[in-house]
């Protein structure tokens, strides 16, 4: 038995029909789901772009019906009909789109596991889950089979990394997905549910160097140097300041004057990290301090949007055009493509840039007291010159010790 979906037609919005085929006869299902021709992937029989709220939509009831389909075939044993099937179709269709996961269920397990965190966990993390959560949901609609506890094993490893391969998935988030299912099935054993977590191998991860955008120093100076429109001044102070704090978007863009401290002549920042909430002190760099005196407070605050788009032109006008390498989404998917470094810029630069350009510099504690991370590998994630750096670091001891001897 096999089934897929087709376009009947190609009229302007076209009904997708199910498409059933065994040894003797073939069997087509119109669906009262429809879709403008072109925005039809005939290979993956889907829409194009299931991350388009509309289409994700389309693309999560024809999983569902794929599921109840290929189930009813199994259930009748070859012995149907196309009255049964149009039945069966239509009810299926009738389903509301929130309908629960059948009960013992990987799906069913995952959902309750991430219920049950909720108030455990930020909000960043959770909606990571969900994305683990509806990514099991495409592969049970590939395999056209609603996985159970007992198809978690070895085998579904192989098979899930077979389809996020061919889904043009990174290998990370591939990796990532096995691992959170994984965690849900050490969740269970602990409460007694008996699961086949032994069996599950997560999928080599090759370690691949991680290119990232930072600004150097020099850079910085350049910037600092120069001269930009009215309109976006706060957009380079706040660049500036960034690149000096190491601090995200979400809390720097919230730096005012009432949290400045003085602590031993020394002005200080005290804030609550958004993301962690972690409570930070954090020294002010000179250069932080004189971009506040210029305006007697601190720049004024701008929207995450507005400030991406706008610390691009301001480095544009800087001049930092060279060309590099970078992994840049285009449409649902990412690939390596050669832009100017200002079209990379982001927010995030800030927090990089500061990372790389005190390592080594300032002793690893004390960068990542300043940063809020918790460990020194998730730290070094924002070193884009950690091997270097330590490189010169180990010389300039040997140096001494030469020089000593």
């Amino acid at each position: 038995m096999y089934l897929n979906f087709i376009l009947n037609n190609n009229k302007p919005s076209s009904a997708i029909t199910l498409k059933i085929m065994d040894q003797n006869s073939t069997y087509l299902v119109p669906t009262p789901i429809r879709i403008e021709p072109e925005m039809w992937d005939e290979i993956k029989e889907r829409p194009k772009n299931i991350y388009l709220k509309v289409y994700k939509h389309v693309n999560q009831r024809l999983n569902r019906l794929k599921i109840g389909i290929a189930a009813y075939l199994k259930e009748k044993k070859g012995n149907i009909s196309l009255t049964g099937l149009n039945r069966q179709v239509r009810k299926l269709m009738l389903q509301k789109s929130n309908v629960k996961y059948k009960e013992g269920s990987l799906l069913y397990h995952m959902d309750r596991y991430i219920n049950s965190r909720e108030y455990f966990i930020n909000h960043s993390t959770h909606k990571r889950y969900i994305v683990f959560l509806r990514l099991i949901e495409r592969y049970q609609g590939y395999n056209y089979k609603e996985l159970m506890l007992e198809d978690v094993n070895a085998q579904f490893a192989y098979q899930f990394s077979e389809f996020g391969t061919k889904e043009e998935y990174s290998p990370s988030t591939i990796h990532r997905t096995i691992h959170f299912v994984k965690t849900v099935l050490n969740f269970l054993e602990k409460r007694g549910i008996r699961t086949f977590v032994y069996e599950l191998e997560l999928p080599k991860l090759s370690k691949q160097k991680q290119d990232f955008i930072t600004l150097d120093e020099e850079e910085l100076q350049i910037i600092k140097e120069t001269v930009v429109p009215d309109r976006l001044q706060p957009a380079k102070d706040w660049l500036i300041i960034s690149c000096f704090t190491g601090q995200r978007v979400s809390d720097f863009m919230n730096f005012t004057l009432d949290k400045l401290k003085i602590i031993k002549d020394k002005k200080c920042i005290a804030f609550s990290q958004k993301k962690t909430g972690r409570n930070i002190l954090l020294p002010l760099h000179r250069t932080v301090l004189q971009t506040i005196e210029c305006n007697d407070t601190f720049p004024m605050k701008i929207s995450v949007q507005q400030y991406n788009q706008q610390i691009k032109e301001v480095v544009r006008l800087a001049g930092i055009t060279k060309e590099i390498r970078v992994r840049k989404r285009r449409g649902f998917r990412a690939a390596e493509e050669l832009i100017p470094k200002w079209e990379a810029v982001s927010s995030h630069i800030g927090r990089r840039s500061f990372a790389s350009n005190f390592y080594g510099k300032i002793p690893t504690p004390l960068l990542m007291e300043a940063t809020g991370h918790s460990t020194e590998e998730m730290f070094k994630r924002y070193i884009c010159n950690a091997h270097s750096e330590r490189a010169l670091l180990l010389g300039d001891y040997f140096e001494k010790a030469y020089l000593q001897s």
